[in-house]
């Protein structure tokens, strides 16, 4: 007997539809509207209401409260630490992915999985755990302080936990990029006389950077907005140790909302345009993957 006769169609035959024109999916105007609702439900509402309490200043006073010499500190500070922490994790983040990517080692899925764990950590548990480490009388500070070497209650503590919270960002961005990378081609290279330093200059670092500046971007644009790993080792003293998401708190506990809001909003307008950069760095990444 013959698959038509049994009715299993034959391979390249159409395929009667059941329904008439009825898709497995709702069709784009249906799932576009859901799509607005919710965003505008999550984000764009809750941030016009941001904006538009900032418009309750005026000028003037928007001024007064965005440049106040706290509040410039507080910038100096939040955006100075977050972009040395950035910088440092591109390099250690590098560090990790290569080894991670290159070798193979007992114990190498423990120490994947624990790149992950600032992901799963409570901010405010790993502030705490710095702490216990690296105060005056903690487990390395103890050892450290009397040498005149401070990392706790001050801006270097502001540095080290921005560098913890920001490591995952530039590993999982540059890891998949180095597992793609073709090894022909250090194999060509180093047959062809080039030094292992060459070799990572003009034929590895040329195919990561894209992936290592949108791991830059994604640490930084973390770290300008952390608040709970912060708290506990910064020391909070103003002009000193006080990161910006810290003055936009003070601002709520004494009830000035709009001073709150008109801090809130520069950092909003900075992050969104973080973002656009690193949408754009992801872009010219896929375009040289594609190229490739």
């Amino acid at each position: 007997m013959s698959a038509a006769a049994i009715g299993v169609p034959l391979p390249g035959a159409a395929v009667p539809s059941r329904g008439g024109n009825k898709k497995v999916l709702p069709g784009f105007n249906l799932t576009l509207g859901y799509t607005l609702l919710y965003l505008s439900l999550i984000v764009l509402i809750p941030l016009s209401a941001l904006v538009f309490k900032t418009f309750t200043l005026t000028w003037d006073q928007f001024w007064a409260a965005i440049s106040s010499p706290r509040v410039l500190a507080s910038y100096r500070l939040t955006f100075g630490a977050s972009f040395i922490a950035a910088l440092v994790n591109v390099v250690f983040g590098l560090l990790v992915a290569w080894v991670l990517v290159r070798y193979t080692f007992p114990g190498k899925k423990i120490v994947d999985a624990l790149v992950d764990l600032p992901f799963a950590l409570p901010t405010a548990v790993a502030g705490i755990s710095l702490t216990a480490l690296l105060a005056g009388n903690g487990w390395i500070g103890q050892y450290l302080e009397p040498l005149g070497i401070k990392l706790a209650f001050n801006p270097n503590g502001v540095v080290i936990a921005l560098i913890f919270i920001g490591l995952p960002f530039v590993v999982r961005t540059v890891q998949p990029v180095l597992e793609d990378t073709e090894k022909e081609l250090e194999e060509a290279a180093m047959c062809l006389g080039a030094t292992r330093f060459q070799t990572f200059t003009r034929v590895i670092f040329p195919s990561i950077a894209p992936a290592l500046l949108t791991g830059f971007a994604m640490a930084f644009a973390r770290a300008i907005g952390e608040y709970g790993s912060v708290i506990f080792i910064a020391g909070n003293m103003p002009m000193v140790s006080e990161i910006t998401p810290l003055v936009i708190i003070g601002k709520l506990e004494q009830y000035d909302y709009a001073g709150a809001t008109a801090v809130a909003v520069v950092m909003l307008v900075i992050s969104f345009v973080l973002l656009l950069v690193i949408n754009a760095l992801q872009g010219w990444q896929r375009r040289r993957s594609g190229g490739s």
